[in-house]
C-alpha cells in the first residue's frame, strides 16, 4: 500500500550534511517549509534525532465558491550516531531560510589510550 500523493504535494525530507573539526560537528539539516516551533533536536550521547511536524493545508476558491481544500499533516525525523559523544550543555541550533545548522561540541573526556604490555 502506497500513501496518498496530491497534485502538487512536496515530498518532505531532512536532507543532512555534516562535517567535523577537532572540537565540534557541524550539522545542516535543510527541513523547508517547517516552523522553528515545530523542530525538535534530542542528543543522547553521539545519537542526535532531529524531528519536524509538517502542516500544509491549501484551499483553492473561485469567488465564495470553494472548489478544493487539501490538509496534510505528518512528521518527519533523522537519525544518526555520531563518532564521538556530543556536550548536550554548550550544544547550539539556528533555524534560518529552512535550513536548521547544529554546532555541536565534541565531549571532552575519555580518549584512545595505548596500554604498554608487559
Amino acid at each position: 500500500m502506497r500513501p496518498v500523493r496530491f497534485e502538487g504535494q512536496q515530498d518532505i525530507q531532512i536532507k543532512l550534511d555534516v562535517s567535523e573539526d577537532d572540537k565540534a560537528f557541524s550539522v545542516h539539516a535543510e527541513i523547508p517549509g517547517v516552523k522553528k516551533e515545530d523542530i525538535h533536536v534530542n542528543i543522547d550521547g553521539s545519537q542526535v534525532s532531529i524531528s519536524a511536524e509538517v502542516k500544509n493545508e491549501k484551499e483553492i476558491k473561485e469567488g465564495e465558491k470553494l472548489l478544493r481544500s487539501e490538509r496534510y499533516f505528518g512528521k518527519v525525523s533523522r537519525t544518526f550516531i555520531l563518532d564521538q559523544d556530543v556536550d548536550e550543555e554548550t550544544a547550539q541550533a539556528k533555524y534560518s531560510d529552512g535550513v536548521l545548522e547544529l554546532r555541536l561540541p565534541k565531549r571532552s573526556g575519555a580518549k584512545a589510550k595505548s596500554i604498554a604490555i608487559q
